[in-house]
């Protein structure tokens, strides 16, 4: 037994029409079972109850055993004062409020039907799932209910990356296009060096970005040069050593702070080497003066990649490192980088700026992530071999989310797709 099944019964309404009565059997009609608190505090807000006719109105709190009241340190808890009930599974000692009077306990395991037992106990039985507690019963859950699920999902995916986004504008003081650059500058270091990339970014005084970035050649060698790219003595490249040479003016009139840390190339494809992106990043930027209001404008996934039409300096059309010359090839940006950019840093970055003006643009949010393909990974894979096709980024967006927060944490009941599963003929 857990508590998120007491909880499932008492949001689910599993005890209306049941003759109910407290430890000290007193009768009890539940009017109104509350709101969840998703935080700390009782379990239940603003619930409605009715006690030996005397109707109550405040929280309820939920434990497996009634003495956990004591072991969780309710009764030192302001808190609790104004809970009216208490629901447990075993009623093993009386709790009493403040004043020394009982607060009346609902014991659950008389009134729980063998049933829905059996149905959470195999729904949560994890030796016969290989990818997700409900994956044998996965066909049977409605198609609109889960639809609905997953735009849900994916808006939560957005609250959950607005936190970062809200803390750099907090930190710039309302400056969103240094927001961009640094959200931009950790997607382009991808998941090796995106946290390097991003500490880097924000500890840069943007001011220099925006002087700068009239120049490709300053702005590259200061990019370059502030990565910790530049610090190699023995590389006798010409072009290297007109980056360093600029970096060293630039890092003494900036008064720049160095690093010894340096991006990793190791485990990378060449494409994705961080020299390779901080020169497409260079030249983005060095091409678009006013890159934040231009993506906030855009409608379509084809505007986006307008935008990022761009390519590393022709120096990198035949080298992936400084000094080492390699077959020849263009470094554009492909289609699937910016999707990465869409999912992570554009959308996110509409969905905040939206929020900042009191908008509400989650319906063109979604229509933009829908054009956005699919992502490719073990959760993704792992849905579509129990018969759920990802259709876009939205979807698989939704699915990680899910995986992540839910499936994962085998937080079931609070999933609408396992609240679906135990409610069916309970």
């Amino acid at each position: 037994m857990r508590e998120d099944l007491l909880h499932f019964i008492w949001r689910h309404n599993k005890l209306r029409g049941k003759q109910l009565v407290t430890s000290a059997l007193e009768q009890i009609e539940i009017k109104n079972s509350g709101s969840l608190n998703q935080f700390s505090g009782p379990d239940f807000f603003n619930a409605i109850v009715e006690i030996n006719g005397q109707t109550w109105a405040g929280n309820v709190e939920m434990h497996l055993k009634s003495s956990d009241w004591y072991a969780h340190h309710h009764e030192k808890d302001p808190k609790y004062d104004n809970v009216i009930l208490h629901v447990v599974w075993e009623d093993d000692m009386h709790v009493f409020r403040k004043d020394g009077t009982i607060i009346p306990t609902l014991r659950l395991n008389d009134h729980v039907s063998f049933q829905l037992l059996e149905k959470y106990q195999s729904l949560m039985e994890h030796s016969n799932s290989s990818f997700i507690n409900c994956e044998k019963d996965f066909g049977a859950i409605d198609d609109f209910l889960f639809q609905n699920w997953m735009d849900r999902l994916y808006i939560d995916r957005l609250e959950q990356k607005s936190s970062l986004i809200f803390d750099l504008l907090k930190k710039s003081k309302n400056d969103w296009e240094k927001v961009l650059f640094v959200m931009l500058m950790k997607n382009f270091g991808s998941k090796v060096n995106g946290e390097f990339f991003l500490e880097r970014a924000k500890s840069l005084n943007f001011s220099i970005i925006r002087k700068s970035r009239n120049s490709l050649e300053e702005l590259e060698s200061l990019l370059f040069g502030y990565f910790g790219l530049l610090e190699d003595k023995d590389c006798p490249d010409n072009y290297f050593l007109t980056l360093k040479k600029e970096y060293e003016y630039l890092s003494k009139k900036f008064e720049l702070s160095t690093t010894t840390e340096k991006p990793e190339f190791f485990g990378l494809r060449p494409s994705n080497f961080p020299t390779i992106r901080l020169s497409q990043f260079a030249n983005l930027y060095a091409k678009h003066q006013n890159l934040f209001s231009k993506l906030m404008q855009t409608d379509g996934i084809e505007d986006v990649y307008t935008i990022f039409e761009t390519a590393a300096s022709h120096y990198w059309d035949d080298h992936f490192t400084f000094g080492k010359v390699s077959k020849k090839r263009k470094k554009k940006l492909s289609k699937r980088f910016v999707d990465l950019l869409v999912i992570n840093t554009i959308v996110p970055m509409k969905f905040c700026y939206s929020k900042h003006l009191g908008k509400d643009m989650n319906d063109d949010l979604m229509m933009l992530i829908s054009q956005v393909k699919k992502e490719e990974n073990s959760v993704i894979s792992g849905f579509e071999n129990l018969g759920s096709k990802t259709r876009n980024a939205l979807q698989s967006q939704a699915k990680i989310q899910l995986y992540n927060n839910y499936c994962s944490k085998n937080k079931c009941l609070q999933c609408s797709l396992g609240a679906h599963l135990l409610n069916r003929n309970t």
